[in-house]
């Protein structure tokens, strides 16, 4: 593949043809949920893989390379660390770093080989590393494989969303929530395929079909190529001086970073689902229905499920409020999604406090938990990376993008840490804490809602690049 003499189609921002959206809305929207597919496969079985066998005596010493990094562990976390202490300290570092490996993926891309190069050998890397995931031997070599294939994949295939509108093109935010409506169709349908394979015939068979599907999500993206915005790779011989950024851009940069702590915070509870909540709801909450008792990767499908439900739910609404009255800025959404997840881990609150009685909670209060987290999910997340992907520098869309998943390294790293605490912490203490960084941040974000809705507003631009 040659993507030099090969250029992409550049398509009209009037391309309607995908529910009114450009058509490269479509194929983009398709690859990304089949790579989530068999990301979220993975990620579902691999707190438990590691709980339940891999970090067992008379598998952990077949992992190569494991020693060394299980020592560097213990002491960033201050001291031996049982089963599940390591388990979700593994978990926290894998996924934070699968939210950090994008900005050097974006770099990689905007500098030297372009996004599509970028895209499709991070396709290739992911897949490599689900199928070495069957092997416990290949264990560290397969998330390293990850890692570095997300980086090149996750941030340049969402820029390239962005790339398909006008700077001010409105169906920009519209566009985000339904790219992460497929995301969250596929993680629907992960749990109950990868996640039944690999708790009930065997972990390897669950990590291939992760693998299966990342193979179909490189073939749905290269069918597209001719849809997607035209391919910019860079020189490589001599390249014109770049203009230096605006004080506007600069601003905004800075805002945009400073946001990356607070929106990390704001999303400790929705992280924590794949790590502790996966540990804890199936001994604490009655999981049993008509005599059989529901896997706990199945928790990931009660949430994907919710989450697709919410965003489609999002999306109406805020078209709906759009025709009568002013739609609210970015920031003020993201604002509202973090107060409701907060409101929402109470439920998890009220769960424990039922279990401290002396018997299982009522999946009711789970149930509250997915709507409420699902509901603000939804007006954080892809609302987000509308923001940045509208607010970042042209020139630096891609790494931008890579920029704005630190807020995720920073969550799941954080969370690889409280979920430890599991063990250490009530229940009733353990969900307040996250409910309380939730509230937290979004009093802050609140508080200066003005301030940053101002800095990162849309403006019109005079000849000399300046805000008008």
């Amino acid at each position: 593949m040659n993507t030099t003499s090969h250029l992409l189609s550049e398509r009209p921002h009037a391309d309607r043809a995908f529910a009114g959206h450009p058509k490269g809305l479509g194929y983009l929207s398709f690859a990304e949920g089949w790579e989530r597919f068999s990301y979220y496969s993975m990620q579902t079985l691999l707190v438990l893989y590691m709980v339940r066998q891999l970090l067992l005596p008379g598998h952990i010493e077949h992992i190569a390379g494991f020693a060394p990094l299980r020592a560097a562990l213990e002491q960033v976390y201050g001291g031996p660390l049982s089963t599940i202490e390591l388990a979700s300290a593994i978990f926290g570092l894998y996924a934070g770093l699968v939210y950090l490996t994008p900005i050097a993926g974006g770099v990689i891309a905007d500098r030297w080989i372009g996004k599509t190069w970028a895209v499709t050998s991070g396709a290739v890397l992911m897949t490599v590393g689900h199928f070495l995931m069957a092997f416990e031997v290949s264990f560290l070599i397969a998330l390293a494989c990850l890692l570095i294939g997300v980086g090149l994949f996750k941030g340049n295939i969402a820029s390239q969303v962005g790339e398909l509108y006008a700077p001010d093109d409105i169906r920009r935010a519209d566009a985000f929530q339904i790219y992460y409506i497929f995301i969250n169709s596929a993680v629907i349908v992960a749990p109950l395929i990868s996640g039944t394979l690999g708790e009930s015939y065997g972990w390897h068979y669950g990590f291939g079909a992760a693998g299966v599907g990342m193979v179909v999500s490189l073939v749905v993206y290269l069918s597209g190529r001719k849809w997607l915005p035209a391919e910019r790779v860079p020189s490589r011989v001599t390249a014109a001086p770049k203009k230096a950024l605006t004080r506007r851009e600069i601003r905004a940069l800075i805002v945009l970073l400073l946001l990356l702590p607070v929106l990390a915070i704001g999303s400790v509870g929705n992280m924590e689902i794949y790590n502790a909540y996966l540990l804890w709801v199936p001994s604490h909450v009655d999981l049993t229905f008509f005599g059989h008792t529901m896997p706990a990767t199945w928790l990931v499908t009660i949430d994907a499920a919710a989450s697709l439900a919410c965003l489609a739910g999002a999306v109406a609404f805020w078209r709906g409020w759009s025709k009568r009255y002013q739609e609210p800025s970015e920031i003020v959404k993201i604002t509202i999604g973090i107060g409701i997840a907060a409101v929402g881990v109470l439920a998890l609150v009220a769960a424990a406090v039922s279990a401290a009685a002396g018997h299982k909670a009522s999946p009711v209060w789970i149930l509250l938990f997915e709507l409420l987290n699902s509901i603000g999910f939804a007006n954080m997340f892809p609302v987000g990376l509308a923001l940045y992907a509208r607010a970042s520098p042209a020139r630096l869309a891609g790494t931008m993008m890579g920029v704005y998943y630190i807020q995720l390294f920073l969550a799941n790293t954080l969370v690889g840490w409280l979920g430890g605490l599991v063990e250490r912490l009530p229940g009733p203490q353990f969900w307040l804490l996250h409910a309380a960084l939730e509230g937290c941040a979004a009093l802050l974000l609140a508080a200066t809602a003005g301030v940053v809705g101002r800095v990162l507003a849309p403006k019109t631009y005079d000849a000399e690049g300046e805000a008008a």
